[in-house]
């Protein structure tokens, strides 16, 4: 502007010399004539320069988009400020859109802006106290200026059909507001990645995806396509590198819980696949390059293995579900069920659609429109989404967890169709507030360590109590005993002394960590929200089972210091942890052709606990009281079938579990099934000795004491016994059940 202004000015002064002669005898109102247009544009430059030198004097803060676009050290510095605040929000990564001001004011970017964008924030991220990796997700400028015509295809296709509409609110928007969106939604808006680069595997973010479905929607063959880069060639090659059992290969169906990863890059956010053009990466590669793993879940999708998926998604802790749809199937069979399930447990969803390349297009239009009535229904209450761009992957991944929204995508594994989109959105999907807060935690702590700090006051609000709950079990050989799991709360690390258990008599042992492993690769530590498989030491795998928890025993560093040495005599000889067999949970009847009473036997799923128990006690609750119903099931209680339920119906329930206790944290989510799914519900309590001797013995009439259960207990925990007196000991507990069984049981006399 400078330049300019200085050339028009000398131009006018050259003009007004060459002149001279003629400006003499022409009236003095042209004599002084100015140009209207400089002079215009002095005024502005006079009063950009006042405006600027007044911020200047007075310590106004500068606008985003100076920062951004002409930034000096102190402006890299608060961008490396306000990245940092975001990454310890986000749990080690963030979205960050820019566009706006503060204050609601657009930027109004040009196409040139967006590399110095891109740059300022590449420089700020370069910071020490930052340390991440800035990735352009969606420019909606870039979009309109490459392909306007495909964009105005899109919309009107998105109009028409109304499976695919935008993400918005239920209530209608006002006038004003949607006038204000509008025009958002014409200025410029840039979506970036930002991601902090771990230094060690443990720091490494992980998501977990539970991936369900009915058999032969695509499961498998859909893992292989993202994990291993390739595209499937219509017989199911993919599939086989993920299959566990000869039997699994032979048939082409999943019978067990498979486990795979899918990596992206520290340095540039690409796909970590487990092949390459030479050679099989393995897992320990894929973890070393990258600063993010998805691990997916593989389940079964044949009713036979129902129990088998939902002991995956129930101790599998995952994330998110995402549940495949084949196109000429749509959503039959089990993938309801696997649905329900989903929603019982409160966990995200995303629809997959697969098979889109043999599918005839009104079969594909009749599947959405059901999946989009089943979704909308009050049974779920979704807003189906279709993700077909860039920007609705963006906005669909942002709004997948706090809000209602389920994402639905239509690809292929054979041609690729859609493919790369899905791959985005798992590669953006935001971590849980519970692990997000915990990966914080732990990071801080990380490095208030190396820099020899005390810990901040995340990092010391999150450090939780150690609970591990073991999914599987393994023998390996000149290792021993391994179980693996998920790091429910807390940090274990290398040589930990633990307390495991409850074995079948209900009594925890001591145990020592010796070593540990995170997706194939030696750590030193585990913490909340992850996945690892852990080394026991002098632990036989007969004295492990699935169900168990690994507890932490050494309490020291939750106590505060000032009582650190008045306790510290008191943990090195604190009790062992109790187990118990009953509790009381909060439930929800889904579907019962009958009705359930006292007595009624149902195979209850709480975490990785998997056991069958019987119901004792039955108290209605009303959803409009909060004295647990005493106002809105008194009539229904005084005509004697407040004991029953149906279906629909809430309750306060008392479990008992059949054969041995059982390590139930409160608050877990449980589900309960006689076949398929009969109920959900919450763990509110655990009952005492006394409470659970008393409820005994009101569920049974006086039939039996607790004193006798506890030994049936026992004798049964006996007869599961391994070792060299398994036999005898069976024989044993076999013959004093059966004398148990003979004694005459006491009646109580009735008045």
């Amino acid at each position: 502007m400078d330049n300019e202004l200085g050339l028009r000015i000398s131009t006018m002064a050259v003009s007004a010399a060459g002149d001279n002669d003629g400006a003499r005898t022409q009236p003095t109102a042209a004599k002084y004539a100015v140009d209207a247009s400089l002079f215009d544009a002095l005024v502005d430059q006079a009063a950009a320069g006042g405006e600027a030198a007044t911020a200047a004097a007075s310590g106004a803060p500068r606008a985003l988009k100076d920062r951004l676009l002409q930034p000096d050290a102190d402006d890299v510095r608060f961008v490396a400020e306000m990245l940092a605040a975001r990454l310890a929000e986000g749990g080690g990564e963030a979205i960050v859109e820019i566009g706006r001001e503060d204050s609601g004011a657009l930027m109004d970017l040009a196409d040139g802006d967006v590399e110095r964008v891109a740059a300022t924030l590449a420089s700020a991220a370069e910071d020490p106290a930052v340390g991440a990796l800035v990735q352009l997700l969606y420019d909606s400028g870039a979009e309109a200026a490459v392909a306007p015509a495909a964009a105005a295809a899109t919309a009107a296709a998105a109009a028409a059909t109304t499976h695919a509409r935008e993400i918005a609110d239920a209530k209608p928007a006002k006038k004003g507001k949607r006038s204000a969106e509008a025009a958002g939604d014409s200025a410029r808006t840039l979506h970036f990645l930002v991601r902090r680069r771990p230094a060690r595997v443990e720091d490494v973010l992980e998501v977990r995806v539970a991936v369900a479905g009915n058999v032969d929607a695509g499961k498998s063959t859909m893992l292989g396509v993202l994990t291993q880069g390739r595209l499937d060639d219509g017989r199911g090659r993919a599939r086989l590198a993920l299959f566990r059992h000869k039997h699994e290969i032979d048939s082409g169906r999943t019978s067990s819980v498979g486990m795979e990863i899918l990596g992206f890059d520290k340095a540039t956010g690409a796909p970590v696949h487990h092949a390459d053009a030479h050679r099989k990466v393995g897992w320990d590669a894929v973890c070393s390059q990258s600063s993010k793993l998805v691990a997916f879940l593989d389940l079964a999708g044949h009713e036979r293995y129902l129990k088998t998926t939902v002991f995956g998604m129930a101790g599998g802790a995952p994330d998110y579900v995402m549940l495949m749809v084949a196109a000429n199937a749509g959503l039959a069979g089990m993938a309801k069920e696997h649905l329900g399930l989903a929603l019982a447990l409160a966990i995200p969803v995303f629809i997959v659609i697969t098979k889109i390349d043999m599918c005839p297009p009104n079969v594909l239009d009749a599947t959405i429109k059901h999946l989009t009535k089943v979704l909308r229904s009050s049974g779920c209450r979704k807003l189906p989404v279709a993700v077909k761009d860039r920007r609705s992957v963006v906005m669909a991944a942002a709004r997948c967890v706090s809000q209602r929204v389920c994402p639905v995508f239509q690809i292929s594994s054979v041609t690729g169709e859609g493919v790369d989109l899905l791959q985005s959105f798992i590669n953006i999907l935001p971590l849980g507030s519970t692990r997000a807060t915990a990966t914080a935690a732990a990071a801080a702590a990380a490095a208030a360590a190396e820099l020899k700090q005390s810990p901040s006051p995340v990092s010391a609000a999150a450090d939780a109590p150690l609970r591990f709950d073991i999914n599987e079990l393994f023998a390996v050989p000149f290792v021993g005993t391994v179980v693996s799991g998920v790091v429910a709360s807390g940090t274990i690390r290398t040589g930990d002394t633990v307390w495991l258990g409850p074995d079948y008599s209900g009594n925890f042992t001591t145990a020592t960590v010796r070593g540990i492993q995170r997706k194939r690769t030696d750590v030193q530590a585990g913490y909340a929200g992850q996945s690892v498989s852990l080394a026991l030491k002098k632990i036989a795998r007969s004295q492990v089972r699935r169900g168990m928890v690994l507890l932490g025993k050494d309490d020291q560093h939750h106590q505060p210091s000032s009582l650190h040495h008045q306790h510290q005599h008191q943990q090195q000889h604190a009790p062992a942890p109790r187990a118990t067999s009953t509790f009381e949970a909060e439930i929800v009847v889904l579907y019962h052709t009958t009705t359930i009473t006292s007595r009624y036997q149902a195979m209850v799923h709480c975490g990785s606990v998997r056991q069958t128990a019987r119901v004792l006690s039955i108290a209605p609750v009303d959803a409009n009281d909060d004295d647990g119903g005493e106002g809105g099931n008194k009539q229904r209680n005084e005509e004697g079938g407040g004991s029953a339920l149906r279906t629909g119906d809430r309750a306060r329930v008392v479990f008992q579990f059949i054969r041995h206790p059982e390590f139930v944290p409160v608050g877990c989510r449980l589900i309960f099934r006689e076949g398929r799914t009969k109920g959900v519900g919450k763990v509110i309590r655990v009952l005492t000795p006394a409470e659970e001797a008393q409820a005994t013995n009101k569920a049974t009439g006086g039939r039996m004491t607790f004193a006798t259960r506890k030994e049936k207990a026992r004798l049964e925990a006996l007869r599961h016994a391994r070792g060299p007196a398994a036999a005898a000991a069976a024989a044993a507990a076999a013959a004093a059940a059966a004398a148990i069984d003979a004694k005459p049981k006491k009646i109580p006399a009735k008045g």
